[in-house]
């Protein structure tokens, strides 16, 4: 459960560095840069021990894929809540087929 945990708190982070800055269009790069690295920071400190612990219980593809899919709803919620962006259907299949792919990541075959 720490795996999951500490991989939400990363994908957190990660999004706000990744996304965060749209709604700042007029900050100078440079400096959209540099904040962006500092959040990038925060969320390896969460992200690299969350690999480390789930590395004993999980496979790298399954790792991989449970940060994806967590990835993709805190994704969602952030393009929502914090960038008012609409969530259309399509966005629903194409995440719901990458649920399918979680199946195969994780069925014993």
């Amino acid at each position: 459960m720490w795996t999951i945990i500490l991989l939400t708190i990363s994908n957190i982070f990660m999004t706000f560095a990744w996304y965060g800055h749209l709604k700042f269009k007029n900050s100078p790069l440079l400096i959209v840069i540099f904040v962006s690295w500092l959040i990038a920071f925060a969320e390896y400190c969460f992200q690299v021990p969350a690999n480390r612990i789930g590395h004993y219980q999980f496979t790298a593809a399954q790792l991989k894929t449970i940060q994806e899919v967590i990835t993709l709803v805190v994704f969602s919620i952030f393009s929502i809540a914090y960038l008012r962006e609409e969530f259309r259907w399509n966005y629903l299949v194409g995440f719901s087929m990458m649920v399918i792919a979680v199946f195969f990541i994780f069925k014993k075959w």
